[in-house]
């Protein structure tokens, strides 16, 4: 067993943190509080000085499917050769071994969700992973945890000459997706089991079935406010669950995104150069105009587009910006959990959850401030 005692607990589920002590058996939190019973041979671990916060999530990435300081050989998170790719799984594209991994593990980043990028209308399926290991399937917290897909400039420019040049194609590619996949579904469940009745395997279709269930989410890319819209009226059109992706232009729209509060929303990348213009409206102001609207809100970094490395600093900036640093340090820990579907494991300290633990020597929203120590699933990984 392992005790954490004498640090400052910020553990996101009371908003005043207190000095307190944790214990861990294996991966899991056992009791959390002012002062806990342990064994006399538990392994200490003296906090004295130190914030202690539940590891920090990022709702948005392609951590470990874009090679750092690589070209192509690196390039794992786009397949530009077809508009429509749901059977395509980020599983088979992650690289622990990439460099970027370890660097989010010591700044604290413990889980991101990571996959496609935004070149297709319907790119494929994400995942939910820590930021230790060797092997991905051992990484794995959630597989699939949503389906990504995109809306506006990117798969207009990738397409703009095959088959996909204005924002209808775009959605018309979506939507006739979505309704063929809805009658291969109906084919198959009509027949019942009986292979002489069932339809020809479509493996496009057979990928889209957990969408149409409602069993996870569309992922949808979406900076500028018609797309932002777009993506809920298409999701409500076909009754499925959605989470917004970017929402550059939310502060915009933040009256009618009020009426959506059950949509999670991750904003960002915000600490960039407006590269096209569909950010041209981009502002640190947007987490705290939604937020304080009732949206529940993640900040993201759209990693490597800002180095994963630099979630905390993202959060600090929204804070700048005048958000309440309670409400930012739950856009980078809870909120996100949520977003992707995985509070009952991360996101907050509290009995039952993994022990992804981080201790820094101040305020993580200082920049002179450090992360100290990393605990995932119980193991002092840093």
């Amino acid at each position: 067993m392992l005790l954490i005692k004498n640090g400052l607990i910020h553990d996101m589920v009371k908003k005043t943190p207190y000095k307190g002590e944790i214990l861990v058996d294996g991966k899991k939190i056992v009791a959390i509080g002012t002062k806990v019973k342990a064994p006399k041979n538990a392994k200490v671990i003296d906090a004295k000085g130190l914030n202690v916060y539940p590891g920090f999530i990022d709702a948005h990435s392609h951590l470990g499917l874009d090679g750092y300081g690589m070209g192509f050989e690196g390039q794992d998170y786009n397949e530009m050769n077809d508009n429509l790719t749901p059977q395509l799984r980020a599983i088979d594209s992650f690289n622990p071994l990439d460099e970027t991994v370890a660097q989010a593990r010591k700044a604290g980043v413990t889980c991101v969700a990571t996959g496609q990028g935004s070149s297709n209308a319907i790119g494929g399926t994400w995942i939910a992973v820590k930021t230790v290991g060797k092997c991905v399937d051992d990484m794995i917290v959630k597989n699939p945890i949503a389906m990504k897909c995109a809306l506006g400039e990117n798969p207009k420019r990738v397409y703009q000459n095959k088959d996909n040049y204005a924002r209808m194609s775009t959605v018309g590619h979506m939507r006739n997706m979505i309704l063929k996949a809805k009658d291969y579904l109906a084919r198959k469940e009509a027949a019942n089991g009986d292979v002489t009745k069932m339809p020809g395997f479509d493996f496009k279709c057979e990928a889209m079935i957990p969408v149409l269930k409602r069993e996870i989410p569309l992922k949808v890319h979406c900076h500028q406010a018609n797309d932002i819209l777009t993506a809920i009226r298409v999701a409500k059109e076909f009754d499925l669950k959605l989470t917004l992706e970017h929402v550059t232009e939310g502060h915009l729209i933040a009256d009618e995104l009020a009426k959506h509060k059950d949509i999670p929303m991750a904003v960002g990348p915000t600490l960039t150069h407006a590269s096209k213009v569909e950010l041209r409206n981009k502002s640190w102001t947007t987490p705290n105009v939604l937020n304080k609207k009732g949206c529940m809100v993640s900040i993201v970094t759209d990693a490597p587009v800002i180095p994963q490395q630099y979630l905390p600093l993202c959060a600090s900036l929204a804070v700048q910006a005048g958000m309440d640093p309670y409400e930012a340090l739950k856009a980078i820990t809870i909120n996100p959990a949520k977003h992707i579907g995985i509070e009952d494991r991360v996101g907050s300290l509290k009995v039952g959850k993994d022990a992804d633990i981080i201790f820094y020597d101040g305020d993580p929203f200082d920049v002179s401030s450090k992360c100290v120590k990393v605990i995932i699933d119980g193991k002092e990984v840093n």
